[in-house]
């Protein structure tokens, strides 16, 4: 009976299963592992003497991020390997061939969707939004009226985000987000970045740029899309690391860019009072909570513009707060039950995507089929729910 079972198996190719997992750089007994099999089971899989049952074949395609249908072809696919976008994640030191991989991949699928989005504009017959011209510059540009312009080409002035309740705190990176699109921004969500030690990548290519951010807390992600922006405006693309308080010369712009767009100069003295004459040796927990809450930034973002505009000395935030805020992001847990079953495809392609696809289906310019290969959805009821709630 085993083995008429096993006949009845699909006939996967053996290579393939091993060049997937070489490719990914993953160990033979990280494999096992992970899908709580004996090193021998793998072994045999890649060396044909034994059969992964389907739902096995398909935790392997997820583990190794490859498509399952790869694993039926005749050879290993010639696969794109784009140049990996510049990597300011300085704080990590020397690179790991596997990171590079991943953030290949995170790339090359980035660059897929906007190959997609391209198409889906000439298939609706829409002209493709324009980055605004008014925003390029230069790190020699002046970050606090740079941010100020970006606010302006969005319509997103700071009292908008000042009146947010805090009940609506999660949903700010979504109306951030959502503002950055209007700029011809094509934003996407991969929660791979995290683990990575990554919170964004930005592709400033030029119509329809691309920004990834990954699956951080809200406060966070709206400091890391307001920084994403900082880099088209610079047309830099690169891979963010996490925030810090001095980094090389195009990520400190960002984070200062970021830091003015998100609190800006007036609005921050309007509240906390006029700049010292000497920075504090330090802030209160409870002075910086509540500067944090009204800005709608996380209390680590804060403390740095604090000590950017000279509130605070520089001592407090790198022997006293630092770690903390580093132990509390690195511990950050998302919760949260999904609205519909579509949610998750809308937010990792965004609505200016997901409108195209849309658009293009309730046209007839596009079939069922083709609509749901562009979201990257094998159940069609999950698409008909992005279409029931989209709008």
């Amino acid at each position: 009976m085993a083995a008429a079972s096993k006949r009845e198996r699909p006939v996967y190719n053996p290579a393939v299963l091993r060049w997937a997992r070489e490719r990914r750089g993953i160990e033979i007994e990280e494999v096992a592992a992970r899908l709580h099999q004996v090193e021998s089971r793998i072994q045999a899989w890649e060396n044909g003497t034994d059969v992964p049952t389907v739902n096995q074949a398909r935790m392997l395609a997820d583990l190794y991020s490859r498509s399952f249908i790869e694993f039926f072809l005749d050879q290993p696919p010639a696969v794109k390997e784009p140049d990996l976008v510049p990597d300011f994640r300085s704080h990590r030191g020397a690179k790991v061939p596997r990171e590079d991989l991943a953030l290949k991949d995170i790339q090359y699928w980035a660059e897929a969707q906007r190959d997609n989005a391209l198409d889906l504009y000439d298939e609706v017959g829409d002209t493709v939004p324009q980055f605004p011209e008014i925003l390029a510059c230069t790190t020699g540009a002046d970050p606090e009226e740079v941010a100020r312009l970006s606010r302006e080409a969005m319509d997103f002035q700071i009292e908008a985000q000042l009146s947010l309740k805090s009940s609506e705190l999660n949903r700010f990176p979504s109306i951030l987000r959502s503002r950055i699109e209007r700029l011809g921004v094509l934003t996407l969500k991969n929660t791979a970045l995290r683990d990575l030690g990554a919170r964004g990548m930005c592709i400033a290519q030029f119509p329809l740029p691309v920004v990834v951010f990954g699956n951080e807390a809200p406060t966070a992600q709206a400091f890391t899309l307001a920084h994403e922006l900082a880099h088209l405006c610079l047309h830099v693309s690169g891979i963010i690391s996490p925030l810090s308080a001095t980094s090389s010369a195009i990520e400190g712009w960002c984070d200062r860019f970021s830091a003015a767009f998100l609190m800006p100069r007036s609005a921050i003295v309007a509240r906390a009072g006029a700049i010292p004459a000497q920075p504090q040796a330090s802030i209160s927990d409870g002075t910086l909570a509540t500067l944090a809450g009204t800005f709608r930034v996380s209390q680590h973002a804060m403390l740095i513009r604090l000590v950017h505009l000279g509130y605070v000395q520089q001592s407090y935030y790198w022997g006293v707060k630092k770690s903390q805020f580093e132990e509390q992001e690195a511990n950050f847990q998302s919760f949260g039950r999904a609205d519909y079953y579509g949610t998750r495809y809308r937010n990792a392609l965004g609505d200016l995507y997901t409108g195209l696809v849309m658009e293009a289906w309730s046209n007839g310019r596009i079939t069922n089929h083709n609509a749901a290969q562009y979201m990257g959805i094998k159940n069609l009821q999950h698409l008909n729910d992005i279409r029931d709630h989209f709008g």
